[in-house]
């Protein structure tokens, strides 16, 4: 017979590993999303300014 302390331990083990379970195996399988590698030239000129006098 195990004890009840033993028992509590795993029983919160096995929930901890449970939880999210369904979340994380969607994500998984809906990939990253598509971000645009290289953004335009135009907007980034814009948005930093340049350090030249």
């Amino acid at each position: 017979m195990v004890s009840s302390t033993r028992q509590t331990r795993r029983r919160r083990r096995l929930k901890r590993a449970s939880v999210g379970r369904d979340k994380k195996r969607e994500r998984t399988k809906a990939g990253t999303p598509k971000f645009p590698i290289h953004p335009e030239k135009e907007e980034s000129k814009e948005e930093a300014p340049q350090s030249n006098p």
